[in-house]
């Protein structure tokens, strides 16, 4: 094997001329245009914005991704110009096309109208990017900016009521642009654009994620610990077991599993996941309760970020604790995803926009003792279910619903105290029994409470009330980058919110979030 990039290994066989390099300009979606094109059967690298042209010679393809930057500013990011005299096809996509445009002497500036959302958009088909479309797709927009004049030799391919230059195109020397994202599943075709782009490019659609990427994984890990021990922080979760599996069969006895009962979970939640892991061969597993020091941290804190924060640090300083009565443990196995990443600011170029600090990200403390490792953390959930499932991880954790490290504690929107968590227990459970009664459980990807830091009036035996409300979740979802609400039945919704008003103390009202991601995130905090 030739080296790791992305989570992924490849072959020098493949690595000549058949990679698609994809130069992240700080987009929330940079690694899902490489995640669209392993997808479709090639391989895709994620480099940062400056990498140099001589550096893109033997690549295939090049893609400049979006990204929060306004070319007008002093400091946008930019790319080697010389890239465009390599003779490669170039795609820019959203601020990528704008680049282009600025680059190659073209114009770019602030649209009288913004477009965010779905879009018509009006498509060349004589185009060999838009081979096999429809004259009018359903796009993907997300810009405030936009080109008004094309550069020299370019021709506007496309084209939407508040965007002139929707696409465009240089023929002759394979370079192209378009203004809406094509990696998000709103862009009802964006997977053919994505493979014209790589029909042009010329590559071979010969690669898969599989056994191999598990084999050079477990011998990276086992290369990296040595003989050391290691501790991984088990939530119980899909992600962490992978993690432990993968991390397990590289050194075996030398790593220890350690789940903390923060006591911000969810009903029944550690009783579940201590008799599950109890049941596992060959996986050194303990529960530490820390409730009582959770809570205390937590007390007075109203802040979303500095709750994750403070989570974070109280689970290392946990972890330290543990390490030391095992005789000093040098590192610690996390199963962080790429989405956990990218939603904290951390990106290969360096410019992504902070959404909120994952407490195992952005939450660490800066003085981490331990050489963190993350064998996931260019993955998405569910190809990390898929190496689960190959690795033979019990189905009942490879669909556990995803649960954020900090628990319930960013689900209780302002202070966390024991009564509320009581409530918010109480509500969630009952969400998620009729969801699971009713075969929705495994339509949905996510589904939750949130007990907002509101109080409203009701009536409840004939009586004023001064209760709070809840706030009910479920998302559809393939990647997590996106998503849309749950459409579930109004009377299945009706029957929810007549159980939480009556069988939870404290609550008068319950309410449902139709909104989709973006312009929210899953979780409320």
């Amino acid at each position: 094997m030739d080296g790791q990039s992305n989570g992924r290994f490849v072959t020098k066989e493949y690595m000549t001329k058949n990679v698609i390099a994809v130069l992240d300009f700080g987009s929330q979606y940079s690694h899902l245009i490489v995640r669209r094109i392993w997808e479709l059967g090639v391989y895709a690298k994620l480099l940062p914005p400056e990498t140099p042209a001589s550096a893109l010679q033997e690549y295939a393809g090049v893609i400049l991704s979006g990204g929060p930057q306004n070319l007008s500013k002093p400091g946008a990011l930019k790319a080697d110009p010389r890239i465009y005299t390599l003779g490669l096809p170039i795609l820019g996509v959203c601020y990528g096309l704008q680049l282009i445009a600025h680059q190659l002497g073209g114009k770019v500036r602030a649209g009288k109208k913004r477009e965010y959302g779905p879009v018509h958009t009006s498509l060349a088909t004589s185009s060999a990017l838009f081979k096999n479309l429809s004259r009018s797709e359903l796009t993907w927009m997300s810009h405030g900016d936009q080109v008004v004049k094309a550069p020299r030799g370019f021709k506007v391919i496309g084209t939407s009521e508040a965007c002139g230059v929707a696409a465009m195109e240089h023929r002759k020397h394979q370079v192209y642009g378009i203004q809406f994202h094509p990696e998000v599943r709103h862009t009802k075709h964006g997977m053919k654009i994505l493979e014209n782009f790589l029909k042009i490019a010329k590559v071979r659609r010969n690669w898969s994620l599989g056994r191999d990427w598990i084999n050079a994984t477990v011998a990276a890990i086992r290369a990296k610990v040595g003989k050391s021990r290691a501790l991984l922080a088990l939530s119980g979760g899909v992600d962490s077991t992978v993690a432990a599996y993968l991390t397990h069969r590289a050194i075996g006895r030398n790593l220890s599993c350690i789940y903390v009962d923060t006591g911000l979970m969810r009903k029944g939640e550690t009783e579940q996941i201590r008799k599950t892991f109890s049941k596992l061969k060959n996986l050194d597993f303990k529960v530490v309760d820390a409730e009582r020091e959770f809570l205390k941290a937590l007390k007075g804190v109203t802040e979303p970020e500095q709750k994750r924060k403070i989570v974070g640090k109280l689970f290392i300083r946990l972890f330290e604790r543990e390490a030391k009565k095992l005789g000093d443990a040098a590192f610690l196995v996390q199963g962080t995803l790429y989405t956990d990443a990218i939603t904290s600011g951390v990106s290969v170029g360096g410019k992504a926009a902070m959404i909120k600090s994952h407490h195992n990200v952005g939450g660490l403390p800066r003085n981490l003792k331990f050489k963190l490792i993350e064998p996931l953390r260019d993955l998405y959930k569910d190809e990390v279910r898929r190496i689960g499932k190959r690795l033979g991880v019990p189905e009942e954790i490879l669909f556990r619903q995803p649960f954020p490290g900090p628990g319930l504690a960013v689900r209780i929107i302002g202070e966390v105290t024991k009564g509320k968590l009581a409530m918010l227990c109480a509500a969630d459970a009952i969400f998620r029994e009729e969801l699971a009664a009713s075969g929705w459980a495994r339509r949905v990807q996510q589904y939750f409470a949130v007990l907002p830091d509101i109080r409203s009036v009701g009536v409840q035996g004939d009586a004023r009330t001064y209760g709070h409300p809840i706030v009910l979740r479920a998302v559809t979802t393939s990647d997590f980058m996106t998503a849309d609400f749950a459409r579930i039945p109004l009377a299945m919704l009706a029957r929810i919110s007549a159980r939480i008003t009556n069988e939870v103390a404290g609550i008068n009202r319950v309410a449902y979030d139709i909104t989709s991601k973006p312009p929210g995130t899953v979780e409320w905090e």
